[in-house]
């Protein structure tokens, strides 16, 4: 084993004063605030290239290009969408949550953020979304927790759906959760805030770069509501222009450099 050789002083210094400067770059951006949810019931979709619907207690995958946008529109109460990506040239790189709620000073991950990868660029824009109640904090059901003992876990159903996309559970990243109300009281404790949800939400979601995606529709180990788990209706849309101020690429310091690593491949 090869002694361990400590850094230099110079050089810890030198990587103290980066994160300083680049935490003092963080902290006087200004982020714009999240607009208005969107509307409920959502407006038909367009230029629409597929449709699916993932029962309760499934899973899918599918492939996104550049700019084109997923609807994700729930069918009621007592289901949530769990969310894996990976990017499509090298699947290597994938969805880093941690990172996504670190650099963006929040959990609350609504209509104008976006989800970074574990190379620090961004791979999905939250254009749409109708309620801002989606967990990063706990992530989906095991096999002890899936609600009913007839379906499938989100556990099990990302170790499927990686499978068929040619990776393996080891590839898994920390999943984003869509209509999961999840929430923490003054004492640090997680509770599910029902009143967030209509049972009619919905979110729409646009690719960055080029993606595959894993998707699982189950209960949440959280929600107190027992029964059927609804299903959910996938949209996937043509890619649309983006505007210069478009408000994911613009609300944060952190948004702009991510987009500005996209650019720069």
């Amino acid at each position: 084993m090869m002694p361990h050789t400590p850094r230099p002083p110079e050089a810890i210094a030198a990587d103290r004063a980066r994160y300083e400067d680049h935490q003092r770059k963080g902290l006087a951006f200004t982020p714009k605030s999240p607009p208005t949810p969107s509307p409920r019931p959502a407006p038909p979709p367009v230029d629409v290239l597929r449709t699916e619907v993932i029962k309760g207690g499934w899973y899918t995958q599918l492939a996104m290009q550049t700019g084109q946008v997923l609807r994700i529109q729930s069918g009621g109460l007592g289901g949530s969408v769990s969310l894996a990506a990976w990017a499509d040239a090298d699947r290597s790189e994938r969805l880093n949550l941690p990172d996504t709620v670190k650099v963006q000073w929040t959990t609350e991950l609504r209509k104008g953020r976006v989800l970074f990868s574990d190379m620090g660029r961004v791979m999905l824009s939250i254009t749409e979304d109708s309620s801002g109640a989606h967990d990063v904090l706990t992530g989906g059901s095991g096999p002890d927790g899936a609600g009913t003992p007839v379906q499938r876990n989100t556990r099990d159903n990302m170790i499927l759906a990686a499978a068929k996309l040619g990776l393996s559970r080891r590839d898994l990243p920390m999943l984003m959760t869509f209509f999961a109300p999840v929430r923490v009281d003054a004492a640090g404790r997680f509770f599910w805030n029902a009143t967030l949800l209509s049972g009619t939400d919905w979110v729409e979601l646009r690719a960055e770069m080029p993606l595959v995606l894993a998707l699982s529709n189950t209960r949440h180990p959280l929600d107190p509501t027992f029964g059927k788990v609804p299903p959910v209706t996938l949209t996937l849309q043509g890619a649309r222009a983006v505007a210069e101020d478009d408000l994911c690429r613009t609300a944060t310091a952190e948004a702009i450099r991510g987009f500005e690593k996209n650019a720069r491949g």
